[in-house]
């Protein structure tokens, strides 16, 4: 930012954009996409601006189908363990789509999803044996 800055300031005293450049040993490139955006947009059109990314490969019907899958796994009598190979696998086949492991934890981080929970209900649970359990621990 402070190299944006000084290109401007230097601009606005009346160097023109190659002897700002060369003063700062910078691109002149980067001189006039600097001023550009400060014509443009005033201080913070100098600003950085966070890299949108390479878009997701699932659409937002997508996603809340995944979700929707997850909630109802994570409800469901067996117990609900989820791990990301199953769930990588789930996607290829309903939307044919493929993602690597590693990359199956952002996904579901960046849907709220926290990979590291507790079982809904455990598939051997007993609430009989847990009210015994109960009345005997006093």
């Amino acid at each position: 930012m402070r190299m944006r800055l000084l290109a401007v300031a230097h601009f606005k005293a009346g160097k023109n954009r190659a002897k700002v450049a060369r003063t700062l040993n910078v691109s002149r490139r980067m001189v006039n996409e600097w001023v550009a955006n400060y014509l443009k947009g005033g201080i913070s059109g100098l600003e950085s601006k966070k890299p949108s990314g390479r878009p997701s490969l699932l659409t937002e019907q997508q996603k809340a189908e995944l979700v929707e899958y997850i909630e109802k796994q994570s409800e469901s009598c067996k117990g609900g363990r989820l791990n990301g190979e199953m769930l990588q696998r789930y996607i290829q086949q309903v939307f044919a789509v493929n993602y690597h492991q590693n990359s199956i934890y952002p996904l579901l981080k960046s849907l709220g999803i926290s990979w590291t929970t507790s079982r809904y209900k455990h598939p051997k649970q007993s609430l009989e044996a847990q009210e015994e359990f109960k009345k005997t621990a006093n």
